[in-house]
């Protein structure tokens, strides 16, 4: 009997841990192999996050306080009684989501603040033009979202799977779990890892997609035509034509594909017309392109912060291969 209330008091500690967003992965480990041992382990997690929800978390988030919300949970875990569990496991654990991405460091830059939505089935956290949000998902997994990017994920990601969709550009710093691989979905190509540090670039009016790996291994599905699975090995590159659905694979200094994540800009010999999309996104601005510039490529690094977007115009255009000009609030490249 006392071993059973002192293990009782390791997983409720565990739990109160996990929704207040310092749970180690190790630990998460734990918890997980304990709901899943037996129905009753489950039921039992269920519970203690309706107590969670019940004892007053889900306020506005403008006005949060998860020192106090906590100390109100553990009270009442303390006095709770036995009860017979009525609400159902979907809408406790979608609130619970909820209050997980709450508590867990979402951190708005520059001019624009992270946008955080709730549907009926899915997170959705976006990083608005101009800025830049950084994450942890339920799984402990580091994320960057660049400007005018996000990620949809299930209620259930990191107890049930790790699957989320990607539009745009994010970097990844994925916790190691053999029993729940890693999955990342865009419309023309999907990753597969089990932990590893990569970035994704896929916004859906660019012309490529490139993924740079920077430790680990990372299989690559081409949804545009049938091909074996791509493998990367750190430093390495998958470059995808997006017209034509082929997949290159190149070496590269993968460290540079993750700089955005420091507030710098780097071109590793890309089209001019994705680059001019990236500052679009960097400084909220409009640009044109001349055709007949639309297929040349450049390489070069700036900062973001105390550049502004007619200095680095002036840089590239230092390289005699194009020029620019202010109209009709626009840039206009030729």
């Amino acid at each position: 009997m006392q071993h059973e209330k002192m293990k009782n008091e390791r997983i409720d500690q565990l739990i109160t841990e996990y929704l207040s967003g310092r749970l180690t992965a190790d630990a998460f480990q734990e918890l997980k192999d304990w709901s899943r041992e037996s129905e009753e382990n489950c039921r039992y997690v269920r519970d203690k996050i309706e107590v969670w929800f019940s004892s007053g978390a889900a306020v506005d988030r403008k006005t949060f306080d998860k020192e106090k919300a906590f100390s109100r949970f553990q009270k009442r875990v303390a006095n709770e009684r036995p009860k017979v569990y009525r609400i159902p496991w979907k809408i406790i654990y979608r609130v619970a989501a909820v209050i997980l991405i709450l508590l867990l460091p979402l951190a708005g830059y520059w001019k624009g603040q992270e946008t955080l939505r709730q549907t009926f089935s899915d997170m959705v956290v976006e990083a608005p033009l101009g800025a830049r949000t950084k994450l942890y998902l339920p799984d402990g997994t580091l994320v960057w979202l660049n400007a005018g990017s996000k990620i949809t994920y299930s209620q259930g990601f990191g107890m049930e799977n790790r699957q989320l969709n990607l539009e745009g550009e994010g970097y990844f710093e994925v916790v190691h779990d053999e029993e729940l691989p890693f999955e990342i979905h865009t419309h023309e190509v999907d990753l597969r890892v089990v932990g590893t540090k990569f970035n994704f670039k896929n916004y859906s009016d660019d012309e490529e997609v490139t993924v740079n790996l920077l430790e680990g291994k990372v299989a690559l599905h081409n949804g545009m035509k049938s091909m074996p699975e791509l493998y990367l090995s750190p430093n390495e590159k998958m470059v995808m034509n997006k017209r034509t659905g082929e997949m290159r694979k190149l070496k590269s200094r993968a460290e540079n594909s993750r700089l955005w994540t420091n507030d710098e800009l780097f071109f590793d010999e890309e089209l001019l017309q994705d680059i001019a999309k990236k500052l679009m996104r960097s400084y909220d601005v409009k640009i044109e392109i001349a055709d007949s510039l639309k297929n040349r490529r450049f390489y070069g690094s700036f900062r973001v912060m105390g550049n502004t977007i007619e200095e680095v115009l002036e840089t590239i255009a230092s390289t005699n291969r194009m020029k620019y000009r202010y109209e009709n609030e626009k840039y206009i490249l030729y």
